[in-house]
């Protein structure tokens, strides 16, 4: 991959797709996680326990499920190396132990500057193997009323697209602020389900969450699937939650408002095949962005 170009994409094999038919059952937890990693990890635990006796098979943790710390640089402390750590460990057992494909929400992971980390969402399948890792790419900046927030400050962008095969379908990662960009999943090869792990805040998620998640489903026509954070944190923030998972057609199957939770719905890729052969706006598509020329006309003058 071209670590300089963020238009650059990694996927696991690269075998032809086929598209998969039937139902499997997803899940998107949803957490109001603490500074206390082993605390986290026990209410995911938990959680995903929920989401397996309700079938899932796929299931999704939200952003910093790990940990939610008093300031921003907390999560320096507990920063991991890839493939080591209580963190990831837990992600392994968990999706061993369950036979599920689990995605870590994010965590974070250690990188070249010691004064930052990697934003980084890691994939495990049914038998525990780590199978993607997408380091968020979009970091999130905010001064609107008393809320300040500048994720460069503590993180480390992330420059490469990720999707990745699966028994269900080509999966798609992103993380919170990226939604906003809309570009970043047009890039996305093929994809049948977006995976977003969030953690808004209560202002602009009530603004802008639903709107963002709907639209990012109906213009793939791609299922979403949006485990987020979802309440009061010991730090004084408050994030907004709204944990759903969204059709392609821009319906939400489900979702929790508030609180720690799970919302589970079916993906149905005979639906999804059929939505796209009815409507085949993907293949519709003529422009290509990246080649344009852009022609900007000056106010005329009267």
């Amino acid at each position: 991959m071209n670590k300089n170009n963020p238009s650059s994409f990694a996927t696991s094999k690269t075998s032809k797709k086929t598209a998969p038919s039937g139902i499997i059952r997803a899940a998107a937890i949803q957490m109001a996680s603490g500074p206390n990693v082993a605390a986290n990890l026990a209410e995911a635990e938990r959680l995903i326990a929920s989401a397996v006796a309700q079938g899932a098979k796929l299931v999704a943790l939200p952003e910093y499920f790990a940990i939610m710390g008093l300031k921003d640089t907390d999560k320096l402390a507990v920063k991991e190396s890839e493939g080591k750590g209580p963190i990831q460990a837990f992600l392994s057992r968990m999706a061993k132990q369950h036979k599920i494909w689990l995605v870590g929400g994010s965590i974070p992971l250690a990188c070249d500057n010691i004064n930052k980390v990697r934003n980084s969402c890691l994939v495990y399948d049914d038998k525990g193997k780590q199978v993607a890792r997408y380091d968020k790419i979009h970091l999130f900046g905010l001064d609107l009323g008393a809320e300040h927030y500048q994720e460069e400050n503590t993180i480390e962008s992330g420059d490469e697209i990720v999707v990745f095969d699966t028994p269900f379908g080509r999966v798609g990662l992103s993380i919170c602020y990226d939604l906003r960009f809309p570009e970043l999943y047009r890039a996305m090869p093929n994809v049948d389900i977006i995976i977003v792990p969030s953690a808004f805040t209560a202002t602009t998620g009530k603004a802008h969450f639903e709107t963002l998640i709907r639209a990012r489903a109906i213009e793939n026509l791609a299922y979403i699937i949006a485990p987020a954070q979802g309440g009061y944190h010991l730090s004084g923030r408050e994030t907004h939650g709204d944990s759903m998972v969204v059709d392609p057609w821009g319906v939400v199957l489900d979702r929790l408002p508030r609180g720690s939770g799970v919302v589970v719905a079916n993906i149905n890729a005979d639906y999804q095949n059929s939505l796209r052969t009815s409507l085949p706006a993907l293949k519709h598509r003529t422009l290509d962005c990246s080649r344009l020329k852009i022609k900007l006309t000056d106010k005329a003058t009267t």
